[in-house]
């Protein structure tokens, strides 16, 4: 297998899971408009899920092409040695990916700066498969940095970002109610179930189950909750807007209110990097 290879494969592994999604979308959509439930909200909540794609993918164009740019001349440089890319070697580097997006997950739950980016995913009262591509600007730039371990260990970029994007992938059909438990597959895998659990604002679900492809990290970790009732979506503070300049920067301004009120250096260094509840 070549590089070239793997990146088409990974087109096509993202061509299946659009699909799955937009065929659960349109299951979703009818369900609700056969049981009368399809509400003027919900529909703006979609809009407004949607919308966040327009600033993430200006991101993508500008700054993160850039930042890709680096990542590949680092590797072409700095980095002589490089894992050749095999089928073996290409599951290793999904493997390490998934590995590598459960601990990028959770630190952006734990870093109050992070967290204003990934705080958008969940800021939803409702859970359908729009939710799937609701992000916050920034969010590939800490996802890009969370990777450049796999370069220095030897992955070719094309592989670390074709892995990452399976990763990401995969996820799309997480992001419904219309899945049930899954059986023995919940034990090893990420199911609609387990993300289910991971959006709800319920104290015992929060900062629960954060993984990718798998749910073995979070067994591994002590962060697994099994789903019992049904999760509150959102957030735990109130959000309720559909209005997508608030939807894109919902947490920023709570966030610069706290630095404005800082009386220290070291009081600026906790609102950034410890926890979104961090007070002094």
């Amino acid at each position: 297998m070549t590089s070239e290879t793997f990146t088409t494969l990974v087109t096509q592994i993202d061509e299946v899971f659009f699909l799955i999604g937009a065929a659960i979308l349109l299951i979703e959509i009818a369900e609700a408009a056969f049981k009368g439930n399809f509400r003027r909200k919900t529909f703006f909540e979609m809009i407004a899920s949607a919308s966040t794609q327009i600033p993430y993918l200006l991101i993508e164009i500008t700054l993160m092409t850039f930042a890709y740019g680096v990542l590949f001349l680092l590797s072409a440089t700095f980095i002589s040695w490089q894992i050749p890319t095999t089928w073996v070697t290409v599951v290793a580097a999904i493997a390490l990916a998934d590995f590598t997006y459960y601990w990028e997950h959770r630190i952006a739950h734990e870093v109050r700066l992070l967290w204003t980016q990934h705080a958008v995913h969940h800021s939803s009262r409702d859970y359908n498969i729009i939710t799937g591509i609701r992000f916050g600007p920034l969010e590939s730039l800490w996802s890009l940095i969370a990777h450049v371990p796999m370069v220095l260990i030897g992955f070719s970029p094309e592989v670390v970002l074709g892995s990452a994007l399976v990763v990401l992938a995969y996820q799309t059909w997480l992001h419904t109610e219309l899945i049930g438990k899954l059986g023995p597959l919940e034990w090893v895998l990420n199911t609609p179930s387990h993300h289910r659990v991971h959006h709800g604002s319920d104290a015992k679900y929060l900062d629960r189950n954060y993984g990718g492809i798998t749910i073995i990290w979070d067994r591994l970790f002590n962060t697994f909750q099994v789903e019992e009732e049904r999760p509150r979506y959102g957030l735990t503070t109130d959000f309720d807007s559909q209005n997508p300049i608030k939807v894109w920067f919902s947490e920023i301004p709570a966030l610069v209110r706290d630095l404005r009120r800082a009386k220290s250096g070291r009081e600026v260094w906790h609102y950034l990097f410890s926890g979104p509840g961090w007070k002094p």
